[in-house]
């Protein structure tokens, strides 16, 4: 695939005038647009970890994440539309070398969700939150364990590929059960059983193995592509940011899980193992963070770079998110576990950075959705 097809991928760059009929947004629909879930759903989780957190910031949070699970609702009743409505033309994805890794947003956008529930849910819903959010979980791992493994092999299988034409959009697919993996971690303290919570802890750090190491080696393969064939262009420029979400997510579930396995493990006849978890769950929290803030600096200068030359809006600018609020929900756990005040700082300074971009990336998506020209599925021209 060329990298002219690529750019109509990251979405909406081949302009539509207008949508005539609904049934051609539906049409046009494709799972890009669940990265909008993501970005929205992680700002919201960030709001009440800031150190200066009050009531107000923790209800901004809270309406942030209701307002997300009416939008990953709406985006899943469209996307389900086109599959029941245009089969033929909703099966080509599997086929597109890029819109295909964007499958890999819609777990990650409902994990978000299933976060929110032991956040926020817990004060109106109490245990029905738990259980809600357990359910959830697991209808997530399944989604990203499939996601993760089905498109790398119809990567090697089915779709056209080269080192050349390679973006971060690659880590997609892959960084899904990170995630999950990460919300297990959140999640397995809540639940009632002790047999449940080992099972989620021993599960979700399979989760981490299986998605980490994995991204780590596409990272990998991007640092070349890029010394050798130089940056993307300019509409790929939030792909730079991608490189901090499994980074960020990687960090961050290896904390919580570190910090879940003293009490669970420990319940098990296992404290020593408990205890070794901790320590190896803190300090790879640091060294996945130091890594990512090479990463976060490489990004900022390669975005300083691209914006002089106007960067065209369109949907991939959701990849400048939900990266780099995992990496502030990190930041700032970490500035709460060391007691480290710069940790603190730089978090809040990145949180408001985060914040600033959801208000401008929204509104520009809000705009060029009410026009219509974000709906755009390149894979329709894709043979099956």
């Amino acid at each position: 695939m060329s990298l002219d097809a690529i750019h109509e991928v990251v979405s909406g760059l081949r302009p539509l005038s207008r949508i005539d009929h609904p049934r051609e947004m539906i049409r046009q629909f494709t799972p890009n647009w669940f990265a909008a879930t993501m970005g929205t759903g992680i700002l919201a989780l960030v709001l009440p970890q800031l150190p200066f957190v009050g009531p107000s910031l923790y209800r901004l949070g809270e309406g942030l994440w209701m307002f997300n699970i009416a939008l990953f609702v709406l985006f899943a009743g469209l996307y389900s539309a086109r599959w029941a409505m245009f089969p033929r033309e909703a099966r080509r994805i599997f086929g597109h070398s890029v819109v295909s890794m964007f499958i890999g947003t819609i777990p990650m956008g409902l994990a978000t969700i299933v976060n929110g529930f032991l956040v926020f849910g817990s004060a109106r819903l109490g245990a029905s939150a738990v259980t809600i959010a357990e359910t959830l979980w697991w209808i997530d791992v399944v989604m990203a364990v499939s996601c993760g493994v089905v498109i790398p092999y119809l990567m090697f299988t089915r779709q056209e590929h080269s080192i050349d034409q390679m973006t971060a959009v690659w880590l997609l697919p892959v960084v899904a059960a990170e995630v999950a993996a990460a919300s297990g971690g959140l999640l397995a303290p809540y639940l009632a059983g002790a047999h449940g919570k080992f099972f989620v802890l021993i599960l979700s750090y399979v989760l981490w193995a299986y998605s980490l190491p994995v991204a780590l080696g596409i990272l990998a393969i991007l640092v070349l592509r890029m010394a050798l064939y130089k940056l993307p262009p300019r509409s790929m420029a939030a792909s730079s940011w991608l490189a901090l979400g499994p980074l960020g997510t990687g960090a961050l579930g290896l904390i919580l899980l570190g910090g879940d396995a003293p009490g669970i493990l420990g319940a098990r006849g296992m404290a020593e193992v408990g205890a070794v978890a901790q320590g190896i769950g803190l300090i790879g929290g640091i060294l996945l963070w130091g890594y990512g803030l090479w990463w976060l600096l490489l990004a900022a200068l390669i975005t300083i770079g691209y914006f002089g030359e106007k960067v065209p809006f369109n949907l991939g600018w959701w990849g400048y998110i939900f990266p780099l609020g995992v990496y502030t929900a990190v930041t700032l756990k970490l500035g709460v576990l060391l007691h480290i005040g710069a940790f603190s700082a730089i978090g809040a300074v990145l949180a408001l950075a985060l914040g600033t971009m959801w208000i401008m990336v929204g509104a520009r998506t809000v705009q060029g959705g009410w026009r219509g020209n974000l709906f755009v599925s390149p894979c329709i021209a894709t043979p099956l």
